[in-house]
């Protein structure tokens, strides 16, 4: 099964935009109880989360899930530090590739696969500002192109 099948419920739009992605990881998180929930129901966001290896672990920084409304005294921490899965083989390469410079760990979506809840985790080298708008080019004239070819087609 290819990486990043399930049931997707939130993407990193950001993440192509900044990061020239190079290899894709697939990782368990670590959730308490009303963590799940939340990100049953969709109430989840990437926007500013990265990956960090610490001390032999992964881990997910600054990914928000938001409170579960039924979770009274129970409820998580939205912003709290959760550890990924990964194989200990994959760590170590990541932990090499991690300290070359410019490259980043990214997590691109959250998805449930078989019933659990897994990250999609990119390897990113940052792209630098003109790479940016080079690409904002390359995708206007795309869309230019498309609109072109619509229009002659009525």
């Amino acid at each position: 099964m290819p990486k990043g099948n399930g049931k997707v419920l939130a993407q990193n739009k950001r993440a192509s935009h900044d990061y020239f992605i190079e290899d894709t990881y697939e990782a368990g998180i670590v959730l308490q109880g009303t963590e799940i929930k939340s990100i049953r129901a969709g109430r989840i966001n990437l926007k500013d989360a990265h990956a960090r290896i610490n001390k032999g672990e992964v881990q997910l920084i600054n990914m928000h899930i938001a409170t579960y409304e039924q979770g009274n005294r129970f409820n998580h921490d939205p912003t709290r530090t959760r550890k990924l899965l990964l194989h200990r083989k994959q760590i170590d390469k990541l932990l090499g590739l991690t300290q070359q410079q410019g490259y980043a760990l990214v997590p691109l979506k959250v998805y449930i696969k078989n019933g659990v809840a897994k990250v999609l985790i990119g390897l990113g080298k940052g792209k630098k500002k003109y790479d940016k708008r080079e690409d904002l080019k390359r995708k206007q004239m795309k869309r230019d192109i498309d609109r072109a070819i619509k229009d002659n087609m009525h």
